[in-house]
């Protein structure tokens, strides 16, 4: 009997190991709540209440890489929300999602101190003692004694998924962003959103495609339980009695039903609901119907296939490989199609006997962004393709001659017999000839070696001649390789760049971009008709600002730097090349310059609305400014602030932010300009000093116009007093006469005595709901603070703006000095003058 059990100890064991390791599985799931002090680990997930969703670490199929998602429970590859998604983490046993004693969810990989993602909430938590995950997939920070107050939810923060309960606040459009591909889910280039159409609840969903084309929208909704295309979900539209809340929602019929909206890398919305009896996931609606309804599906020369399927749709032009394997392997085309053979004009081999040829193709519908020729039949039409090594294809018809300059987009195989499709002429490299017979291929190896060495030998002595003259030259100041303004096309020359992203000559082609177009000072007095005052549109301190027209009807702004600046041309050159980095929806765009003559000039893109003091401070003109105006126009500058800040190459402190320098486009909407006053600072750095001040009085933050010191917070204390003049249509020097001093000091007094309602634009009517306006004044008077210390971050402000029901901190007294004798002798003021009709002014920027 004893030694039965001696031999049964080693499975009693075993099997003891077995039980451990299941109730260790177990015990991982730590209910649904994460306690502040408590860390989410690798091995750890969390499970709602009702066992719905799941929140924990994944890895999307076969990638290596781990991010923090929710999924349906029991469904681990149905993942609807995922936290890092930009910042993926390499190490999992390292992984840890931590939350914090103030109440922020951060998460660690390593010995990291820095968290990879934040909630990144500011203002004081302490009473932020939860975090929970709720059966409807929301993960949430709340106060445990009120669970109403909620302070923080993923579904403010969507990713690609609509859930039933999420709201689509109708003052902004929420965007849903595809993933990359299905194994990284990185913002991709589709998007799906909703718009408000008016204040009755109307609502209608849009698809785009990198955030700036529609190609598919829904029918509106005007306010019945159902969308003509969700039998589903019910939809409603809700709004508060004080109406400080107006959202548009939805919810299942069938409250057990797992369903939601996703919008995949492929551009298509899908709605899905899982069939218990069936025991999958299927589609219960879908748009668009088909691949070639999708804006560019396919990238940069790559052409949708017929028939359409979505499961394999794309394919690359004859001559073009696709830019990454691996990547059309899971569908994403994101990257489109690069040359498999360069062309004869990039190769930059002279005397090359290789020339580009034309190839045919037939019943195409064309791509976009065509320009027009004045070719008057089709030899000429291919001519002029073929002398514009930028030009890729050309097409002659009854519309006459058009060619495409950079990557052809929307390429779509039509069918015979349905839509009539046309034929287009695909430029490809010699390489790419189809050549049946080898003859004579011998004797064109001796010419092609041949004919090179003998043409060095015989223009080495005009290339010695010629080098000196073009030394001298240059020395005069002119550029031998100058465009014409009134020629170029600038529309072209951004769609280019914006495909030659997707490109495998990302690189040299971003080099190229860097370097801005040059222009002659000829063609410049020509554009703008010899600088003639009519065409003048105001003038800076670094010098006047003219208005151009091209010959293809685009209009720029030109302007020219005052010789008293004291630049040089390299500087001059380098800086321009600085500025060219910073891409921006909410800065102005720089398109080019002129160095000849000793003149140095700056090419901007022109903005039809001149800028924002044009109307702010204008008795009659203000009137035009609404409320849903000026706070699209102080969300676009916090958005600009915040890349100088943070996302671009390079950490700039803009140093004069004030009216004059925010101009509006066609929609009125806010680009930061003027750069004279930037300072660019080290990647890590956010403060230096200066012995020379420089900026605008009324704008200034007090360390800096009393000690010189400038640092991000100088931006804030500046966009602060934006945000109090945008609200209430004063100047915040207007005060000369009053025993408030300025602006800053009589907002501060009015939220002291609850009277903040008192400081808006009187000149337009009240808004509907006054409690994001009085949400704006807090803001700003927390960024107007006199210790730079309390002053938020751009990042925090951005969240204060989105997380519209937090609340906010009190600020603290502003800064009240009048500024009068802030500046001493030595200091570089720019006196805040009138109205300008378009301040574009130079980009003085200087690197410490």
């Amino acid at each position: 009997m004893g030694s039965m059990t001696t031999n049964h100890q080693p499975w009693l064991l075993f099997a003891l190991l077995l039980i451990m390791s299941y109730y260790r599985a177990c015990f991982s799931v730590a209910g649904d709540t994460l306690s502040p002090g408590h860390s989410l680990l690798e091995s750890d997930t969390i499970l709602s209440q009702g066992r719905k969703f799941e929140l924990g670490f994944f890895k999307p199929g076969t990638s290596s890489k781990i991010y923090l998602g929710i999924w349906y429970k029991g469904f681990p590859d149905e993942i609807v929300w995922v936290a890092n998604r930009e910042n993926p983490l390499s190490h999992p046993s390292s992984s840890r999602l931590y939350l914090s004693e103030n109440g922020n969810l951060l998460l660690f990989e390593g010995s990291s101190e820095i968290p990879v993602w934040s909630t990144n909430l500011t203002f004081p938590l302490s009473n932020i003692n939860e975090a929970v995950l709720g059966d409807d997939g929301n993960f949430v920070l709340r106060d445990s004694s009120n669970a109403s107050c909620i302070f923080w939810e993923s579904f403010d923060h969507p990713t690609d998924t609509l859930l039933p309960g999420l709201k689509l606040w109708s003052r902004k459009s929420q965007q849903f962003i595809s993933w990359k591909n299905s194994e990284d889910p990185a913002p991709g280039l589709f998007s799906a959103g909703t718009v408000g159409l008016n204040a009755n609840g109307s609502i209608q969903f849009f698809l785009e495609w990198n955030r700036s084309q529609i190609y598919w929208s829904s029918e509106v909704w005007n306010g019945s339980d159902t969308l003509i295309w969700s039998s589903i979900f019910k939809w409603s539209f809700v709004s508060s009695k004080n109406e400080s809340e107006r959202y548009f929602t939805c919810s299942l019929y069938n409250p057990s039903n797992l369903a939601n909206y996703r919008i995949d890398q492929t551009g298509q919305i899908r709605g899905l609901v899982w069939e218990t009896g069936l025991s999958i996931w299927s589609e219960f609606w879908y748009a668009p119907t088909k691949p070639s309804d999708v804006y560019a599906l396919c990238g940069a020369f790559g052409v949708v296939q017929y028939p359409d399927n979505f499961s394999n749709p794309c394919e690359c032009l004859r001559g073009f490989k696709p830019f990454l394997m691996e990547d059309t392997r899971l569908n994403d085309w994101s990257g489109g199609c690069v040359r498999k053979s360069p062309l004869q004009c990039e190769n930059n081999t002279h005397g090359s006997v290789k020339k580009d040829w034309f190839m045919k193709i037939s019943n195409m519908r064309l791509p976009v962004y065509s320009k027009a020729n004045l070719a008057l039949n089709a030899s000429r039409c291919e001519l002029a393709c073929m002398e514009n090594c930028s030009c890729t294809a050309y097409a002659y018809n009854r519309s006459g001659c058009m060619i495409w300059e950079g990557g052809l987009l929307n390429l779509q195989h039509l069918p015979y017999g349905g839509e009539i499709g046309q034929d287009i002429y695909l430029r490809l490299a010699a390489d790419e000839y189809p050549d049946s017979s080898t003859k004579g291929k011998k004797w064109k190896v001796w010419v092609v070696v041949l004919l090179p060495t003998i043409g060095l030998i015989l223009c080495l002595p005009i290339y010695f001649s010629c080098k000196g003259r073009i030394k001298r030259k240059d020395q005069t100041g002119e550029s031998p390789s100058s465009n014409n303004l009134l020629l170029f096309d600038f529309d072209a020359e951004l769609h280019e760049m914006n495909d030659e992203m997707n490109t495998n000559n990302n690189m040299k082609k971003r080099e190229k971009d860097a370097e801005l177009p040059l222009f002659s000072y000829e063609s410049v007095l020509a554009a703008t008709n010899n600088l003639s005052a009519v065409n003048k549109l105001g003038e800076g301190g670094f010098g006047p600002v003219y208005k151009a027209k091209l010959l293809k009807g685009q209009e720029i702004a030109v302007k020219m730097l005052s010789k008293r600046s004291g630049q040089g041309i390299e500087e001059f050159r380098n800086e321009t090349i600085l500025i060219a980095k910073l891409q921006h929806r909410n800065l102005v765009r720089l398109l080019g310059c002129c160095i000849e003559r000793d003149e140095k000039i700056l090419i901007y893109e022109y903005m039809p609305n001149k800028s924002l003091d044009f109307y702010l401070f204008d008795p009659t003109k203000k009137k035009m400014l609404g409320w849903e105006t000026r706070i699209r126009i102080i969300e676009g500058i916090a958005q600009g602030l915040l890349y100088l800040h943070q996302y671009s190459r390079l950490r700039i402190i803009h140093r004069d932010l004030k009216p004059s320098n925010i101009l509006l486009d066609s929609e009125m909407n806010p680009k930061i300009s003027d750069f004279g006053m930037a300072r660019i600072v080290g990647g890590n750095e956010t403060q230096a000093n200066t012995n020379r001040i420089v900026g605008t009085y009324g704008y200034m933050s007090p360390e800096y116009a009393m000690d010189g010191l400038y640092s991000i917070k100088s931006d804030v204390f500046s966009f602060g007093v934006l945000v109090l003049e945008i609200v209430s249509g004063r100047k915040n020097t207007s005060f000369y006469n009053n025993e408030s001093l300025n602006l800053l000091r009589y907002a501060w007094e009015l939220l002291r005595d609850d009277r903040s309602l008192d400081l808006m634009e009187p000149a337009i009517r009240y808004p509907s709901s006054t409690s994001i306006i009085l949400r704006f004044i807090k803001i700003g008077l927390l960024c107007v603070q006199e210790s730079p210390i309390d002053r938020p971050t751009m990042s925090d402000v951005i969240s204060m703006i989105s997380n519209e029901h937090a609340p906010l901190p009190t600020p603290k007294q502003a800064a009240f000095s009048s500024g009068r004798n802030m500046m001493d002798t030595n200091s570089t003021v720019d006196s805040a003058g009138s109205c300008s009709k378009n301040s574009v002014t130079i980009s003085a920027m200087k690197a410490r």
